[in-house]
């Protein structure tokens, strides 16, 4: 599955040192804004110990861990909705995205220039979120007039429901609340999809803090930040930019010094990762054997019938069955073997709702 999460911010508050690290790649991360004209997009992998056991209990001869894009988009300023700075490119690239990391500069440093001029972190989120709201409200009536026109006409339920819900979300975003925070049906979620709200998409708060601040819980601005983020019940995560860059370039062994040196029993960049796949609604099941050991991710809620086309629509089109047995199963007994003479390995139906750490091997006939 094609999935992606967009970096977001104000101008140097550490978006780009913050991609470096993700995707290890050299981007320009420079101290003034609109550095980033493109969005710069890289492939990160999901940090899953069961795939290094898999891979020691196989020794396959391809390794393929599960992964989804991470994009760097320019930074953001007042007014971007109405076209300042870069805004209309830039919002256009988050529109393309499925959630959205937006990161808070939380730290003090004179060397590095604000575009607002001071540190003020729910300021910031305000103004960001301001203007994804006033681009999504835009849309709205571009569309809501059309729409509704058509519904009292045609009186076709799609375009009644589809007025309803607009008017719902317009209604919301005039009382500054994210569409998704409104408890919408799966039909109302349905009717709105085309849209790609800005302000429905799930949101991570990531507070960018100095290295001296890291597993220190007295930061003022974090404080504020989560307390700013109960109030959408959306995730924060503190990090260290430039530390989590640092970490990127060592090797493993290197790397785990490090992060017992700062105290850490795991960088940054691996919770927000992780973080990013849970508020997505994604969860992992596995392929295994001796030519490879690989992951595929899939969205909760979603059946073995429609997991198999995730491979190949082949799969899905002749799907006969999944012999599945769990991951702590094939921990427990040792091999596939054993699971099986233990009585714990099952054959499912295309009904049969995927789970995670579930390790398949799809039956289908073309």
């Amino acid at each position: 599955m094609s999935l992606t999460a967009g970096i977001v911010g104000l101008p140097n508050v550490g978006k780009s040192t913050l991609f470096n690290a993700i995707t290890n790649q050299k981007i320009l991360a420079e101290n003034y804004p609109f550095a980033t004209i493109e969005p710069n997009v890289g492939i990160v992998t999901v940090p899953d110990k069961r795939m290094d056991k898999l891979k020691e209990m196989y020794n396959p001869k391809r390794f393929i861990p599960t992964a989804y894009e991470f994009t760097d988009i320019a930074g953001l300023v007042k007014g971007a909705s109405k076209g300042e700075g870069l805004g209309n490119k830039f919002l256009s690239h988050i529109r393309e995205v499925d959630a959205i990391v937006e990161v808070v500069r939380c730290f003090d440093d004179g060397k590095i220039i604000h575009v607002e001029g001071n540190i003020d972190p729910i300021r910031d989120i305000e103004t960001i979120n301001l203007e994804l709201a006033i681009a999504d409200l835009e849309v709205i009536n571009n569309r809501l007039e059309k729409v509704s026109k058509k519904a009292r006409t045609t009186k076709n339920k799609d375009d009644i429901l589809e007025t309803e819900v607009l008017k719902k979300c317009k209604k919301s975003l005039e009382e500054n609340k994210p569409i998704r925070l409104l408890n919408l049906s799966d039909d109302e979620k349905k009717a709105i999809k085309s849209y790609s709200f800005l302000t429905e998409k799930p949101i991570i708060y990531l507070a960018n803090i100095k290295e001296e601040d890291i597993g220190n819980s007295d930061n003022k601005y974090v404080k504020e930040v989560k307390e700013y983020a109960k109030k959408e019940n959306a995730r924060v995560i503190s990090l260290c930019a430039k530390v989590e860059e640092d970490l990127s370039e060592l090797n493993a062994q290197d790397k785990e010094e490090m992060l017992e040196a700062l105290g850490l029993d795991s960088s940054g960049l691996d919770k927000l990762i992780n973080t990013t796949y849970d508020i997505l609604g994604l969860a992992t099941y596995f392929t295994v054997g001796p030519d490879e050991v690989r992951a595929w991710t899939f969205k909760k809620g979603m059946n073995a019938k429609e997991c198999a086309g995730i491979i190949h629509t082949d799969f899905e089109k002749g799907f006969i069955r999944a012999e599945v047995i769990s991951y702590e199963d094939l921990i427990k007994y040792g091999d596939e073997l054993k699971v099986k003479e233990a009585g714990r390995a099952r054959l499912e139906g295309k009904d049969y709702l995927m789970q995670d750490g579930d390790i398949c091997h799809f039956r289908f006939n073309v």
